[in-house]
């Protein structure tokens, strides 16, 4: 497949049609890659159960292999990785090329910038295009010699620096920038004190202790000591929230809807799009709570219930950040107002999606006003139909998919090729589920 192929796959999805089903979506990405990270730092056979087969764990994965790091893959989902411990990683021959995992990129940056070796981070045009300077910029601050191209954009170039003891205030809740820095104190020579705005995904933290490796969080500061060693263990990857969540959604809006989700990641941390979704009046049932690897994981059970608008709660935007696009859908079908704010963060993602969102929303005829951190959207009781550009990002057109249920006319949707970057199998699953979707190269 040529590259313009790749950046020209179109969803055409059916206006109605139904959601039910007994399923289990992909691994959680942000735990993937931070197995595969922390098993590359460990003393040890590392074994990952539930890894995420998409494009953006798979390019953190071979970052590792490109640094001397012998990870094997003897059936899907399944790694097995041989750590060459906290000082053993081995200078790249070549930049490492990371897609377009902005995951990778920014988590690396920290990993990477107390190392003995250069390094060169890159990525692909639209990783080209996002903002780099919310992690290179705390982690010069760290005393990380770090540069990126003009604009503030990648390639990141790191240079061999000692990283002193340090105290960081970060300005937003952000859980890339946070797990960036966690990484780098591993490399410093002393205490490393972080001082986050508010709560944000603690995955980094968790799978450390599950490393062995020991980290103080409290309230909102996390303190870590460098110089330790992590220890292998085993890691069984929950099925990640942020893909459940375009079907709690699907579920929530679609009526005679009936489905059930298996082995959901409900990190603390992470479930702000089941609190959003409870506040605006979803069904939601949790079958059976149990732990998985460290993580808190349970089987969802959401059938349709009439939404209704809300101001949602600022405390749970940080919690709910990559779940937005599929909550405006939500919005969008729900009785009344809908109104967030606080998450200037949704403008540095894959694409500005506040404003994305927002495009495709007045072309389904959906009423809102967009903010310089947030939108109100006007729900209403059906939906139009009309050609959507996703701008390349996997989660908005994720979204107009399930917007489909509630559609009176077919919904089109333009450059999905990085929906494999997160959901590998998401058209299938979908059409499984009973979405009338179709994919195709754009003519």
């Amino acid at each position: 497949m040529s590259q313009q192929e790749q950046h020209d796959l179109v969803f055409s999805v059916n206006p109605g049609g139904a959601l039910c089903g007994d399923i289990r979506v992909p691994g959680d990405k942000s735990i993937s890659h931070r197995a595969i990270m922390l098993g590359s730092l460990a003393d040890g056979l590392t074994t990952v159960e539930g890894f995420l087969e998409g494009e953006d764990s798979l390019a953190t994965l071979q970052a590792f292999r490109d640094m001397g790091v012998d990870i094997q893959r003897p059936a899907p989902g399944k790694v097995v990785i041989q750590g060459a411990g906290i000082d053993g990683l081995k200078a790249p021959a070549a930049p490492l090329y990371l897609g377009n995992s902005g995951t990778s990129m920014r988590l690396l940056a920290g990993l990477l910038a107390g190392q003995r070796f250069a390094s060169v981070l890159t990525g692909d045009s639209s990783l080209s295009k996002r903002p780099m300077r919310r992690v290179t910029e705390p982690l010069k601050t760290m005393g990380a010699n770090i540069t990126l191209r003009e604009g503030g954009f990648c390639p990141i170039e790191i240079r061999p620096s000692a990283l002193p003891p340090s105290e960081y205030v970060m300005p937003v809740a952000s859980a890339q920038v946070n797990s960036c820095l966690i990484l780098a104190s591993l490399n410093v020579e002393g205490e490393t004190r972080l001082l986050e705005p508010a709560p944000c995904r603690d995955h980094t933290e968790r799978m450390l202790r599950g490393f062995g490796y020991p980290v103080l969080s409290s309230g909102n500061e996390v303190r870590i000591r460098g110089g330790g060693r992590l220890h292998a263990c085993h890691i069984d990857v929950p099925a990640d929230i942020s893909s459940a969540a375009f079907f709690l959604v699907g579920a929530s809006i679609c009526p005679g809807a009936d489905i059930v989700l298996r082995h959901v990641g409900i990190n603390p941390t992470r479930i702000g799009v089941l609190n959003i979704l409870k506040l605006m009046g979803a069904n939601i049932d949790t079958l059976r709570e149990y732990e998985a690897g460290g993580e808190p994981v349970a089987d969802l059970r959401v059938r349709y219930a009439p939404l209704k608008g809300v101001r949602i709660p600022e405390d749970q935007v940080p919690l709910a950040i990559d779940e937005f696009p599929a909550l405006f859908i939500a919005a969008a079908c729900a009785e009344g107002t809908t109104v967030l704010s606080g998450a200037e963060e949704l403008r540095v993602k894959e694409s500005d999606r506040i404003q994305t969102m927002a495009d495709g929303l007045a072309v389904l005829g959906v009423k809102h006003a967009v903010t310089p951190d947030g939108i109100v959207i006007e729900g209403q009781r059906a939906l139009g139909g009309g050609v959507i550009n996703s701008h390349g990002d996997h989660r908005i057109a994720m979204s107009f998919t399930m917007a489909a249920l509630r559609a009176t006319a077919p919904i089109t949707i333009l450059d999905c090729n990085n929906v494999a970057t997160s959901f590998p199998g998401f058209a299938d699953l979908a059409r499984q589920c009973g979405l009338g979707l179709s994919v195709a190269h754009a003519s």
